[in-house]
């Protein structure tokens, strides 16, 4: 029986790079994004030509309402799900200083990057334990992708940063909880990832990354990079391991002198 993996924000990025990863190892995949189905068809069919079911559910994960009638396609289409992958997220509209940034804002980010996956994986959680309890050989595992900004300050940005610091506990606090049922939840903090979303920055990563010396590894970060580490989890080669953070950022966070 093939696993069945979700993944949020998979239409692109960071997400359509853990999809291929897992659609590789052997995973029908279901995609969730926000986009009308047209917009991600091409990686639809990217995923099927890699041998993957696909499903495509267009869902804010912001919204309950949203989550629930995923879940409900889910069981339709395939009875099961062995993998959550909690990628979407999005950045401010506008940067702006902690001082001035303003409420609408921050309820957008936290709605999106924190409280969607956080209650998505409440509800995916305790299917899992279900099925768990119905089968003992199943095997599930939840990954929340977050971000250096967990824990690396950007005045610019505070609510993304906060809504990545959420990420990182709700790793925590998944992984104590599920640990009785061997579901383990690990959280993948990427770095400096060349995507949509830091493209309107490149000029200022391009100069922070080649000649600024803050990366170990002096190259941007891909999809790809962030895709392998979630296949590896899914795969179970760090089962021993729940509650753990993934780093992939170039050395990033390596204290160098």
């Amino acid at each position: 029986m093939k696993k069945v993996a979700l993944i949020t924000g998979a239409g692109r990025g960071i997400g359509y790079g853990i999809a291929t990863h897992l659609a590789q190892d052997g995973c029908d995949i279901v995609v969730c994004d926000i986009h009308e189905e047209a917009v991600v068809a091409e990686a639809l069919r990217g995923l099927e030509d890699l041998g993957a079911e696909v499903l495509y559910c267009r869902a804010d994960v912001s919204s309950s309402e949203a989550r629930a009638a995923m879940l409900v396609q889910i069981k339709a289409r395939f009875g099961w799900l062995n993998i959550l992958v909690n990628n979407a997220g999005v950045a401010p509209k506008m940067r702006a200083d902690i001082l001035e940034a303003t409420e609408e804002s921050f309820d957008r980010l936290i709605g999106i990057n924190l409280k969607g996956p956080y209650f998505l994986t409440q509800a995916v959680a305790g299917w899992m334990v279900e099925q768990k309890e119905a089968d003992a050989a199943f095997r599930g595992c939840i990954i929340n992708i977050s971000s250096i900004s967990a824990t690396v300050a950007s005045p610019s940005r505070g609510d993304y940063c906060i809504s990545k610091a959420g990420i990182s506990m709700a790793t925590q606090l998944y992984a104590a909880r599920m640990g009785e049922y061997d579901i383990p939840v690990y959280e993948i903090r990427p770095g400096i990832i060349k995507t949509d979303m830091t493209a309107a920055v490149t000029e200022k990563y391009d100069a922070l990354i080649f000649d600024g010396d803050i990366l170990a590894q002096s190259r941007w970060g891909v999809p790809e990079d962030i895709g392998k580490a979630a296949a590896m989890l899914a795969r179970g080669d760090l089962a021993y391991s729940t509650g753990q953070v993934i780093m992939v950022d170039g050395g990033f966070t390596v204290q160098r002198l």
